[in-house]
């Protein structure tokens, strides 16, 4: 598994001094990578989580990337009104999650989590998102500091990292892990 992870944001913050924050960008379906390239080339900093499969056709098996959550990408942006039209103006973008026409940032951690999640090359999967559960923070060596929701299905214990905005939740198995409660 594998991330594919782009060039940082070069945008003057001077007339909007705010932190760049994370947002979901909804994209045409398929297009996920080719708008990632083309946000780098607008130098706006950016994250597309990819998964990687094997795939078998009648005459050879090949590993494919495919995006985590098709459909979507992540920004970091400013906040200024122009580093926005920047994004909405890529081809093949359609929106950026929010509501209304406001957008939602997604809290670092939760970004974090996922590119953690991925570097550490275990089999992961897209999940049902989830609004309920007990929200808790693993301790073990491989998945250590990770929060999301525990979930427990015929005795297999899950953690599922959501991302609140687009509605998307990935899952791992944990194994023997321990876990404590997020306060």
């Amino acid at each position: 598994m594998a991330c594919f992870q782009t060039a940082t944001n070069t945008l003057s913050p001077v007339v909007f001094p705010n932190v760049a924050e994370w947002y979901a960008v909804q994209v045409r379906a398929r297009h996920e990578k080719k708008i990632t390239v083309l946000l780098q080339e607008k130098h706006v900093t950016n994250y597309l989580p990819v998964i990687s499969e094997v795939r078998r056709w009648s005459d050879r098996r090949m590993r494919v990337e495919f995006p985590l959550f098709p459909c979507y990408t992540f920004v970091q942006l400013d906040g200024s009104p122009e580093s926005y039209m920047k994004v909405l103006r890529t081809p093949g973008v359609l929106r950026m999650v929010g509501r209304g026409y406001e957008p939602v940032a997604i809290p670092e951690k939760q970004i974090e989590d996922v590119r953690l999640l991925l570097s550490r090359d275990v089999p992961c999967w897209e999940h049902p998102f989830l609004n309920v559960g007990q929200r808790v923070r693993v301790r073990g060596v491989i998945f250590d500091g990770l929060e999301g929701i525990l979930v427990a299905c015929n005795s297999d214990r899950k953690l599922v990292i959501s991302i609140s905005p687009i509605q998307r939740s990935i899952a791992v198995r944990l194994g023997d892990c321990q876990i404590e409660p997020v306060r």
